[in-house]
């Protein structure tokens, strides 16, 4: 039966509104404003899980983002369902469904927990070494059998029901932590004329200042001095606050990404998203994440009832809740004494207050003594007992060398630890900023910057609170001012309030028992021991990262927030070296686990595969197109008449190209605006071609390559003014190719004057091809001239086309003369039917990315990707006529010098293919050999890249790379497949029109 431990006063929360929640099945009560944890233990209760290995009972930690133990997975439904939650970060709200973890049958009856009986047969590391034997025993037996038991929370079993936002924004001062140094910050940024955003992790700003109830600033009680303070930053129009905020990651160039929660505390909301995903660009920040309290390592520390002392504290004083009745402490920092006083004032008893060190005294300590506590100086504790519950705790005393004396028993359901403070350095180490040692602190701060930000308060180290005030406020005015800010004069706080002295304690506390017979917890959730970094240790691992890896301390979801420190510790006694040799492990984001829904925000459903039209396509599917998927683009294939196939359509649309014309939607190439003095420059440094003597009005075909000298992508690039290119891209490259060029742009060639701009889906294309294409173009052509004379091949003019500002190409992918159409997208319909409509008379055809597939392989045009796949260069497909010469340089130049590149190596070269069987239409990616009859594993001379029915030919033909293909063309090659082998000629790429006479119809 669960016990009432709800303080009759205090606390900030309200309690004229009780709510209503289940744990594990079982309806309990809290109020509102408390956490899922802090209404746990206003029931009475501390067991909230299990640990991941050994399965011990474990219970309420901390009160922050820090909690390792207290994991619960929340949610009415499977839809809603989120696991791995913080219960010290869950707000509670009416009808709040929470569940343990990593348990069954249920938290105290867990069949799991006999690995806790053979704790010593699966130290650190114990699988590297065990289920090796006998041979295979690994993957089919053991390893199924561990994956199975392995993880905390269970996956959802139906789709996240919510949903999520994201938003991009920009502020001069971004302040991260809202405690007093970021409140203080904020201030100070505000006056000095500055947009700042401050957010906090928390549902109320305040941060330490929130559980505060003995302390002054500036002659008001710290309460009321938060309360003003917030509201003159409220009344400030240009700060932004952001409550419920977790900074998780800090990129470059000042970016950090927040994540909010929106409408996790409030139940039943429907249509609202859960959570906004912020990335925030900010030309300064202020970090002011505080400190985060460090447990003690002492046998059998991990017992329910057995948290950090702040946190109890914080519990009393701002959720008004007793974390038990008979409370023992031990320390090596004063604050745990401010934390005894704390709840010794809310009724709980003092059983004993065990320093670690010799002679403590002024501040807390002090008041602890004048209050009658038992205080007992150079006392360690050297293990505790109680299943469930800690039920006792053995100290003994601790001599000046080291030695413990004999233990003595003392009962307690509450067991309080503090072994000082760790800053919370995580987003500055994240920002690739560097740490330092302070050994007064025995911690590692902030050192120097890599990004533009400045460090505040505990966070770096700074702990009474006058002093975390005033330099939050010196902080936040030099971020202003940094920013562009005024000058904002420098300001003290007035502050009563003893300081908590004491650098803390690092490893394990000294016992006097065996190491090998007992457990000291150092990652409570990973269940890794002293002994286990012992171990570790000595089996010849000396990096800090390695015996991370090899114990998995660290590598929980806390991220080593309180386990990294006592690590070290632990290190550097067996190891001999001072913890700033051996340095600290990499602070990795996210800061907390963050959902995957808050990433992946609106890109859910149809949003995540999105699906691109061009500006015809509802003109194709009125007209019965059948579509392809070509990157994100849906394309029409072919337009099949009544009663055709594929086949029979792709037929009639390629005769109707060659004999007298077809209309192709060639919107989806990439398209992209090269623009500036230096823009041919530009282009002849990207590209293979030469670029500079290219005349305005005039097209040419560009390769663009690699760093390796392997094929990237090609397409036409058009010279519209003397500083203007318009370069096409092929369709599924079109990113690639301007993140490239901007890459390089940014990067290697930042002297050039030039911009990029992509104007993909600025242009409809329009494709003519055939005999007939300027016959039936001309009629909508004004102020240009598009006689054979006037526009020979690649060629292109600005003119109006059917009224529309048009750029006009002279260029052709089928081998037929040929133009493309290029207007401004809203139009590309309207054009497109006016020249449909026009073009009927003389046979016009509307034909698909079938048909330009064959077309292009009749002529031997390549396309990237089909005909290349990431190892062909420009010789191997015939188009070292491209490369300029006398070109001095260009992207993948060095590696086409390379050996084995060139030409005169046995490399495969582009070929074509005939059947002796002119029916059969080979495989794509089928295999190429000399003799069939040769016993596998046979001899592959290449592949068949491209393979077609060409009604054109009347038979089939096919595209290859073959190993030195240009010198076997007339050699006969084989193509084994299923029962049967089919033989095929080698001949050039080429099989219409080799002279190019079509071209000019």
């Amino acid at each position: 039966m669960s016990q009432n431990f709800r303080l009759p006063t205090g606390g900030r929360v309200n309690r004229g509104k009780k709510i209503s929640f289940t744990f594990d099945g079982r309806r309990m009560s809290g109020l509102e404003g408390d956490t899922l944890a802090s209404a746990l233990l206003a029931n009475g209760e501390h067991l909230a899980g299990r640990s991941f290995k050994y399965h011990r009972p474990r219970g309420i930690l901390s009160a922050g983002p820090e909690e390792p133990n207290a994991l619960v997975g929340v949610g009415a439904d499977e839809g809603h369902y989120s696991p791995n939650l913080r219960a010290t970060q869950v707000e509670l709200f009416e009808g709040l469904v929470a569940e343990s973890q990593n348990r069954s049958p249920s938290l105290r009856y867990d069949w799991a927990g006999v690995n806790n009986l053979i704790w010593r047969f699966i130290p650190a590391g114990f699988y590297y070494k065990t289920f090796m034997w006998p041979r295979g025993a690994w993957t089919k037996f053991f390893e199924p059998r561990i994956r199975a038991m392995a993880g905390l929370g269970r996956a959802p079993r139906a789709p996240d029901a919510t949903t999520y936002a994201q938003r991009y924004a920009h502020c001069d001062v971004l302040v991260v932590g809202a405690g007093p140094a970021g409140l203080a910050a904020a201030l100070a940024a505000v006056q000095g004329g500055q947009r700042v955003i401050l957010c906090d992790e928390q549902n109320e700003l305040g941060g330490s200042l929130l559980s505060e109830t003995d302390a002054t600033i500036d002659g008001a009680p710290a309460a009321r001095w938060l309360s003003e303070t917030i509201a003159q930053l409220r009344a400030a129009g240009s700060l932004q606050i952001l409550a419920r905020t977790t900074a998780f990651g800090y990129f470059p160039h000042n970016m950090l990404g927040l994540v909010e929660r929106l409408t996790d505390h409030l139940p039943g909301v429907a249509g609202q998203p859960r959570e906004r995903l912020w990335q925030v660009r900010a030309k300064q920040v202020v970090l002011a994440a505080g400190e985060i309290e460090r447990p003690l390592v002492f046998p059998d520390n991990d017992r329910p009832g057995i948290m950090l002392a702040g946190a109890a504290r914080i519990y009393a004083s701002r959720y008004g809740v007793k974390p038990g009745q008979r409370a023992v402490i031990v320390t090596a920092h004063d604050s745990a004494y401010r934390a005894a006083l704390a709840l010794y004032q809310a009724g709980v008893g003092i059983a004993a207050i065990a320093d670690v060190r010799a002679n403590p005294q002024g501040g807390w300590v002090d008041l602890a003594r004048k209050a009658g506590l038992p205080v007992r100086a150079g006392c360690t504790i050297t293990g505790t007992s109680g299943r469930l519950r800690v039920s006792g705790a053995d100290l003994a005393p601790l001599a000046a060398d080291g030695t413990v004396g004999a233990s003595e028993r003392v009962s307690c359901d509450l067991l309080l630890m503090s072994g000082g403070f760790t800053p919370s350095v995580h987003l500055f180490s994240q920002s690739r900023g560097k740490l330092v040692y302070d050994d007064a602190l025995g911690a590692f701060v902030p050192g120097t910057p890599a990004e533009d930000c400045w460090v505040a308060g505990a966070c770096r180290g700074v702990s009474l609170l006058s002093e975390v005030l005033a330099d939050g406020f010196a902080k936040g005015a030099s971020a202003a001012r940094a920013a562009g800010g005024a000058l904002v004069p420098a300001r003290g706080f007035a502050t009563t309030h003893a300081p908590a002295t004491g650098g803390g304690f690092a490893g394990a506390l000294p016992h006097g028992k065996n190491p090998a017979s007992v457990r000291a917890f150092v990652d409570f959730q990973n269940d890794s021991t002293a002994k286990d970094i012992k171990l570790a240790i000595s089996e010849g691992l000396r990096s800090i990262e390695h015996i991370k890896r090899y114990t998995t301390t660290g590598m929980a979801t806390d991220q080593g927030k309180i386990s990294n420190m006592n690590a070290l510790g632990i290190a550097t006694d067996v190891l001999a070296r001072p913890i700033a040799q051996i340095g600290t492990t990499t602070f990795r984001m996210p800061y907390t686990p963050t959902t995957f829904g808050v990433f992946a925000g609106y890109a859910r459903g149809d949003l995540f595969d999105t699906v691109r039209r061009t500006p015809v396509h509802h003109w194709a599917e009125a007209q019965g197109a059948v579509f392809e998927d070509v990157s994100l683009w849906k394309r029409a294939r072919y337009f099949p008449l009544a009663g055709e196939d594929m086949h029979q359509a792709v037929a009639r649309e390629c005769r109707a190209v060659r004999a007298a014309a077809g209309i192709f939607d060639a919107s989806t190439l990439g398209k992209i605006e090269v623009a500036g003095p230096d823009a041919a420059e530009f282009l002849n440094r990207m590209y293979v071609n030469a670029w500079s003597k290219l005349k305005p009005g005039r097209l040419r075909y560009g390769l663009l390559l690699r760093e390796d000298g392997f094929i990237l992508d090609d397409g036409v690039i058009g010279r519209m003014s003397d500083e203007c290119f318009h370069v096409t891209t092929t369709t599924g490259g079109a990113a690639r190719v301007l993140t490239m060029m901007e890459d390089y742009r940014q990067t290697e060639f930042p002297e050039l004057k030039v911009w990029l701009t992509s104007t993909t889906e600025q242009w409809a294309v329009i494709a003519l091809q055939g005999p007939k294409a300027r016959e039936i173009l001309a009629p909508f052509v004004e102020g240009a001239d598009i006689s054979h004379a006037a526009m020979p091949h690649m060629s292109v003019v600005e003119c109006r086309v059917a009224g529309v500002p048009a750029r006009l190409f002279r260029v052709s992918f089928t081998g037929e003369l040929g133009f493309e159409i290029n207007v401004p997208a809203d139009y590309g319909r309207a054009v497109w039917e006016a020249i449909f409509a026009a073009g009927q008379p003389a046979g016009l055809v509307a034909y698909g990315t079938e048909t330009m597939h064959v077309l292009r392989a009749e002529k031997g045009y390549i396309i990237v990707g089909q005909e290349t796949d990431g190892t062909v260069t420009p010789d191997d497909a015939g188009l070292s006529w491209a490369i300029g010469k006398a070109k001095p340089d260009f992207v993948g130049k060095r590696a086409l010098a390379r050996a084995g590149m060139g030409e005169g190596v046995q490399r495969k070269q582009l070929v074509g293919l005939l059947t002796d069987d002119p029916q059969v239409v080979l495989e794509e990616g089928a295999q190429l050999v000399a003799d069939p009859a040769q016993p596998p594993p046979m001899t592959m001379l290449g592949h068949v890249t491209s393979s077609y029915w060409s009604a054109t030919l009347n038979r089939s033909m096919a595209l290859a790379l073959v190993k030195n293909g240009r010198a076997r063309i007339g050699e006969t090659l084989h193509v084994p497949m299923p029962g049967r082998v089919i033989r095929v000629t080698i001949t050039g790429p080429v099989f219409y029109d080799a002279e190019g006479i079509k071209l000019d119809g």
